[in-house]
């Protein structure tokens, strides 16, 4: 009999798409899965037609953990899963994430510092600046794209600030913080903790993502439609898995666990 498969599982995007092109853009599909770090199987997949994996982080991490039989699951996935809801939403569940924040700050780009340059001090419930100043919580507002209750902190130091050019163009330097950030800033200090979690999800979902990838060769999906897509992927899932298990355990081992 196989191992049970360890609670830690890595969320990956193999991009395998129906390869039919529209101008510049690509006609295709979104798939999902889900790979165990101690035997390399798939517990978990599925496919979608949404072009961003933010969105499929929480449902993707539950599929997986039913799955396997867990009350709890570590659950690494890449940066393009970031999602401040979707990360919430696994922590309330006892699923506990690991995923790396992109750096999509305008600040940043435009040569300034950004959030992340800025301290949050729980204690205090404030911000300390790069030129040690504090910026204090001033009022809540709504963002209504995001769905967030946000609490703003500003410092009343920003114009007697030496670098302050370096900073904002603004009058006073304004930061947001969402209400459940704090569970945010957790992880990112697990994952500050724990680099080899990164190296560890690269380790995983490659076996699986190269060998099916390797079977569908270049024409990708041949089926057309989600369902018949579904379908097709579903297959090819199965049949890795088999030959995995059968790789780990041996046919006639496989065959007695089959008809036990």
């Amino acid at each position: 009999m196989l191992e049970s498969p360890d609670k830690q599982v890595s969320l990956t995007d193999p991009d395998c798409r129906s390869m039919k092109t529209r101008g510049t853009g690509i006609v295709g599909y979104n798939v999902q899965t889900a790979v165990d770090v101690t035997n390399h199987l798939i517990p978990a997949h599925e496919v979608t037609n949404s072009g961003s994996d933010r969105g499929q982080l929480n449902s993707m991490a539950e599929k997986a953990r039913t799955a396997l039989g867990r009350k709890t699951l570590e659950v690494f996935a890449d940066a393009g899963y970031y999602n401040g809801k979707e990360i919430v939403a696994c922590e309330d569940d006892g699923i506990t994430t690991y995923i790396p924040k992109p750096n999509t700050s305008n600040s940043k780009a435009e040569g300034r510092f950004s959030k992340q340059d800025f301290q949050y001090l729980p204690k205090g419930n404030e911000y300390r600046c790069p030129a040690d100043q504090r910026l204090t919580y001033r009022f809540d507002t709504f963002d209504k794209k995001a769905q967030k209750k946000l609490h703003v902190y500003m410092s009343s130091g920003c114009r007697d600030c030496k670098i302050k050019e370096q900073c904002t163009p603004a009058k006073e330097r304004k930061i947001s913080r969402w209400e459940r950030e704090e569970v945010l800033d957790a992880m990112q200090q697990r994952l500050k903790e724990s680099l080899e979690k990164m190296l560890l999800r690269k380790q995983t979902f490659e076996h699986p993502y190269g060998t099916i990838k390797h079977w569908m060769g270049a024409t990708h999906f041949l089926m057309k439609s989600l369902e018949h897509v579904s379908t097709e992927m579903s297959l090819h899932v199965l049949a890795y898995n088999m030959k995995r298990v059968m790789s780990i355990m041996g046919v006639r081992a496989m065959m007695e666990e089959m008809q036990a």
